[in-house]
């Protein structure tokens, strides 16, 4: 049984790493020369946030303790207003977990190490996949060395939102994709270290929110920050000389200009990326060929549980294979049985938490409810748990999340409705003894 897996970025690189433990012969195939002896594509990288549903999948191959030695935990937001005082906003009731902040590129080489070193995994780069009969599990690579055709007993697609094999099973009449780009865009700035010393505080997830726009930036462990801007799409354009940005910024992001001595170039020469939500039916053709992560279902990034999602994705993959006694055949419609609904839940949460951090986060309103909902948390300890702490220190199924957030809100809005209640009939009752 010969495993093919196109894709060997966070996804790939992990499963192939769950796949060897189980002593299956697994190639690795990736279009890129090999990331740990190049250069990173320049403003690509949106800092990722591992937090509890990444770092049990890392947990299950002993990979935690390596890949998160220099990872940053965060344990809240902090706020920057326009004007005024900084406002830092827990992310737990305890105010002591944290999500933690890591590169990309780090994370995606210590996982391609550790699959170079499990048995029977073999990495190929440069190989742009252009061809695949997915009944057949035949592959055609475009290579260096010319066209080249491989086959494999399953192929499984880890290749991310723009994947060449869901395009390949698109193209084939075995799936169908619809991708819902947001009207948005991003690009990268960055924040260097002043003085050898973190600019900002390195506890935090640090976010401008400006109504329709914002942007975030997180701690990276040679003290610098990475910062990513989330505009509405054609507004960068809006922006073309030194002069108009550096006024721009000073208006709108008044903070940032003394500590980004770089933010005209980056802005001028960074690309803009762009966001969406992938949607596919069916993840799987043939019992054999499959797709998984982000090239299944793709989501925004402002819950920070992309890569999240996607490790998940592994460890429910493996427990499929254990529960059919390894045959792929039934393990991949049970994967996506099991998963879809998870996958779809939190790219529902994660377009709610765009609006969320852009609109809401420096309302006096919207800070009182946090806190309220926290003080409720700690009241009723594992009876009422935010949302937030369920999805990001939790491994409880999204979809689960949903529902009981949305039966949490139904009770807390029922008992303050009982509880006003009580005091207006208490105060009529007061009022009418008064008489």
């Amino acid at each position: 049984m010969t495993v093919a897996i196109v894709g060997a970025g966070l996804t790939g690189s992990l499963l192939a790493c769950f796949l060897a433990r189980r002593g299956l012969p697994v190639t690795l195939y990736e279009r890129r020369p090999d990331p740990r002896t190049g250069q990173a594509e320049r403003g690509r990288s949106i800092n990722l946030a591992i937090s509890e549903r990444g770092l049990d999948a890392l947990r299950r191959i002993g990979l935690d303790g390596e890949v998160m030695a220099d990872a940053l935990p965060m344990k809240g937001r902090m706020i920057h207003p326009v004007e005024g005082p900084l406002d830092f906003q827990a992310y737990s009731a305890s105010q002591d977990r944290a999500i933690n902040s890591i590169s990309r590129g780090a994370l995606n080489n210590a996982l391609l190490d550790a699959a170079e070193k499990a048995p029977g995994v073999e990495i190929v780069f440069e190989h742009k996949l252009v061809s695949l009969d997915s009944a057949a599990g035949v592959l055609g690579f475009e290579t260096p060395a010319g066209l080249v055709e491989l086959r494999a007993d399953v192929v499984l697609g880890a290749d991310g939102a723009g994947s060449a094999v869901r395009g390949q099973l698109v193209a084939d009449g075995s799936v169908v994709d619809d991708v819902d780009f947001l009207d948005y865009g991003y690009k990268e700035l960055s924040i260097p270290a002043a003085d050898g010393k973190f600019a900002l505080d390195p506890g935090a997830l640090h976010i401008w929110p400006r109504g329709t726009s914002m942007m975030i930036a997180l701690p990276n462990p040679d003290r610098s920050f990475t910062c990513t801007l989330f505009w509405p799409a054609g507004s960068f354009d809006a922006l073309t000389t030194p002069l108009q940005i550096e006024r721009y910024f000073g208006e709108h992001y008044p903070d940032l200009l003394p500590m980004a001595p770089s933010l005209v170039d980056d802005y001028l020469n960074n690309p803009v990326g762009v966001l969406g939500t992938v949607h596919t039916h069916p993840w799987q053709a043939h019992g054999r060929t499959a797709l998984i992560g982000d090239a299944a279902h793709a989501i925004v990034p402002f819950y920070g549980q992309g890569a999240n999602c996607a490790f998940e994705d592994v460890v429910a993959l493996d427990r499929c294979l254990d529960d059919t006694g390894g045959s792929w055949a039934r393990a991949l419609p049970l994967f996506e049985a099991r998963r879809r609904d998870n996958t779809e839940a939190i790219a529902e949460m994660a377009l709610a938490n765009f609006v969320e951090m852009r609109d809401k986060v420096a309302s006096p309103v919207f800070r009182f409810g946090k806190q309220f909902e926290h003080a409720v948390e700690r009241l009723l300890p594992g009876r009422y748990v935010s949302r937030y702490e369920l999805v990001s220190f939790t491994t409880t199924p999204y979809a689960d999340v949903r529902r009981r957030v949305r039966r949490q809100h139904q009770a807390l809005g029922a008992a303050v409705a009982l509880g006003l209640g009580a005091v207006v009939a208490t105060t009529r009752a007061l009022t009418r003894r008064s008489r």
